[in-house]
């Protein structure tokens, strides 16, 4: 099974670089964020042509995540609110970030995290709650049963130093601060999720995410913020796991690259 994410920076402003790449390379599960398109705008049957099911949590202009699968997935839930007590989800589905569903008894969780703008402001805070609860969701899809459970999406937070081009960035910077990073491993990885990508590739100067401006990409000045995650069993049936750079370079690119795991 291949499963792939991408942030894709509007889904209908980067269709054929999409339907291209899918028919380039036909994963089984292609989980993508940042679409922003309401349901009833998204390129549902552009998608279809290429061979895939699609399942969207679309919102206008902003957010937006959805999976598209070879097979039809089962038991596909919208949001926090799909498996947590409204009383707990409070606001955090207002803006569409999670869509989940499953697949030969792997659970794919798709999150589109919250950037969180600047320190100290209402959307860094935003994303420190919604951090909290997708501790608690992740939690209560383990407890609730679901061992093999592969988590991706784009997290908006380089883990580590070594997730960007230079340690000096990461300095007083959201997405590197100390309290993002924390908030990600006990939300994620002291469940027990790990990260794919570091099963294979233990060096820096791979990243997934590159700022349209200053020639980033072309300087290769990047973070590594999108990632795949796996409970221990899904982990060992890892036999790859990539960054594919090639749509980057293409005209009016996602500013992200797709990221693939193979089991």
């Amino acid at each position: 099974m291949k499963i792939a994410t991408w942030n894709v920076n509007s889904i209908r402003t980067r269709l054929e670089i999409v339907n291209n790449w899918l028919q380039q390379h036909p994963v089984d599960v292609l989980c993508i964020q940042e679409s922003k398109a309401t349901d009833e705008q998204f390129p549902i049957a552009a998608i279809e042509s290429c061979g895939y099911q699609v399942y969207v949590s679309g919102q206008k202009s902003y957010n937006g995540v959805a999976i598209f699968s070879k097979q039809p997935l089962t038991d596909v839930s919208r949001g926090f609110g799909g498996v947590l007590a409204s009383e707990l989800v409070g606001d955090l589905d207002e803006q569409k970030r999670v869509i989940a569903g499953s697949l030969d008894g792997v659970r794919i969780v798709n999150l589109y995290v919250p950037n969180g703008n600047t320190i100290g402001s209402d959307k860094y805070a935003y994303k420190l709650r919604w951090l909290e609860l997708l501790g608690q969701y992740l939690k209560h899809s383990i407890t609730s049963g679901q061992q093999s459970i592969c988590v991706c999406g784009d997290f908006n937070i380089a883990l580590d130093d070594i997730d960007i081009h230079s340690k000096t960035v990461s300095l007083d910077r959201v997405m590197a601060t100390t309290t993002e990073r924390e908030l990600l491993r006990k939300s994620v990885i002291d469940l027990g999720f790990q990260d794919s990508f570091r099963k294979f590739t233990s060096t820096g100067g791979h990243f997934s995410w590159w700022d349209y401006r200053q020639q980033g990409f072309e300087r290769n000045r990047g973070w590594r913020i999108d990632h795949l995650y796996l409970t221990p069993d899904l982990l060992d049936r890892a036999t790859s796991c990539s960054i594919d750079i090639e749509p980057r370079k293409l005209v009016q690119p996602s500013d992200h690259a797709p990221v693939v795991l193979e089991l």
